[in-house]
């Protein structure tokens, strides 16, 4: 897309980083894939091409792990003070600060979300993961164990675990990246960090920002691709830890490949969170709270709660409030300062969103409101859309669906919802409404 077909309400600096050809950055530099190849990312809210990409290849990922290590062992950053890794990092957060504008702006392109919502819950709170994990540099001790033996003294000390091969989903692109970047940077470790091939372009935005505050070269190396760069960053030995935040099918198999490989693994995978509401719960605060809940991010969240179950002399009601709520949540583009939900984030979400919604009638549900559009245009808009049914076993009840799809489902006891709550594969999240403590604590336990 050139720079007089992007959307007109972004700004000069926005618009021409958008419009740039991305390469990746690996060493401190700007590459092209070793053999040539790139793809599109699509802005959803139009499902038009933003710009190419580069798209990384296993040459590509063998150079960002070598730059890495380079820069774990034989550079200023491995001599580096904890305190001098902070002033960094801080650094690092203020120049994220200052650009806020421009960023929720790409995350509103490149992602679909409303541009309100990515500055305030994204950009904001990426801001404050930095500075939160620059405060930990000099907190990071080892200990003295007493011992008995003669002339013996034992300690233990922190040491980097090394490099960390990172991997991002697309929901929250700048946040995820900020997650899994700072408290590697704060412990002294060097990244290969691969976004997701929809939303590339706030990670490759943090690459540079990191260079211009100071980060040595090699230490932040931002790899554009699909599953086969994150494959074989998870199969390449010169990487000590992968990170992986995305789906629970790509996450087994990355767990059994570090098993394999006796490497470290930390995964954060999907869910099909239940949101319980209580008879006695300020049934207000409730509704709002479950609304948004599910409907935030256009569902796009794994954990979101896309589950909800009401008792059953209040169920009528709660329903009722959330469809009207429903119905007054405008869907939009993300760059588009009235709108409460944007797109999904790609065509094959889309897709993916509607069949379930299909599922869910031909199971028998009830479609209370949404399972339209709810917006004109090309964009791959979904409304917000409730099913209430009184049966588990439905695909809509049982599997995450990632997108603004609420199941409402009644229940008669405080055993029975705790039993059928916790009827699912996934683990990740769950909420409470009541105004008893005791019972909150019942059901958390």
């Amino acid at each position: 897309m050139s720079t007089t077909t992007l959307p007109e309400q972004l700004s000069d600096t926005a618009r021409e980083f958008a419009a740039r050809e991305h390469e990746l950055l690996i060493d401190g530099e700007r590459v092209p894939a070793a053999d040539g190849r790139t793809f599109e990312t699509i802005d959803p809210s139009s499902a038009r091409p933003i710009t190419s990409v580069a798209l990384a290849g296993p040459r590509d990922v063998d150079r960002a792990v070598q730059a890495a290590r380079r820069a774990l062992e034989d550079s200023e950053w491995a001599t580096l003070p904890a305190a001098g890794r902070a002033r960094l990092i801080n650094r690092l957060a203020d120049l994220i600060e200052e650009d806020a504008g421009t960023f929720a702006q790409l995350e509103a392109l490149d992602n679909g979300k409303p541009v309100k919502i990515a500055k305030v819950v994204d950009v904001d709170g990426t801001v404050r993961f930095f500075r939160h994990f620059a405060g930990w540099c000099e907190r990071v001790f080892g200990r003295v164990i007493p011992v008995r033996q003669p002339d013996m003294l034992c300690y233990t000390r922190k040491e980097p675990v090394g490099v960390c091969g990172q991997i991002i989903p697309w929901n929250f692109p700048m946040l995820m990246a900020s997650w899994k970047l700072a408290p590697a940077l704060a412990a002294g470790c060097t990244v290969v960090l691969k976004p997701a091939e929809q939303t590339p372009l706030s990670a490759l935005r943090i690459g540079e920002l990191a260079l211009e505050a100071g980060i040595p070269a090699g230490v932040i190396n931002v790899l554009t691709g699909a599953g086969e760069t994150g494959a074989a960053l998870v199969d390449h030995p010169g990487v000590d830890k992968i990170a992986f935040t995305g789906s629970t099918e790509v996450g087994r198999e990355i767990g059994a490949k570090t098993g394999r490989a006796l490497k470290r693994v930390t995964l954060e995978l999907g869910g099909k969170s239940p949101n319980i509401i209580l008879p006695d719960a300020d049934l207000d605060a409730a509704v709002a709270g479950s609304f948004q809940g599910i409907y935030f991010n256009t569902g796009q969240a794994c954990n979101a709660g896309s589950r909800l179950f009401v008792h059953r002399d209040q169920f009528d009601k709660v329903v009722a409030a959330l469809a009207a709520r429903a119905s007054k949540s405008r869907v939009g583009p993300g760059l588009e300062p009235n709108t409460h939900l944007g797109p999904l984030v790609s065509q094959e979400q889309h897709k993916r969103v509607l069949s379930y919604i299909e599922a869910g009638r031909a199971e028998g549900a009830e479609l209370v409101t949404g399972g339209g559009a709810g917006a004109a245009g090309d964009g791959y808009f979904v409304e917000p859309t409730l099913f209430t049914t009184g049966r588990d076993d439905l695909k809509i009840a049982r599997e995450e669906i990632f997108g603004p799809v609420l199941v409402a489902l009644p229940y008669e006891t405080l055993e029975e919802v705790a039993a059928r709550a916790n009827e699912t594969e996934y683990g990740l999240a769950a909420g409470v409404w009541t105004r008893d403590i005791g019972n909150a604590h019942r059901l958390a336990s």
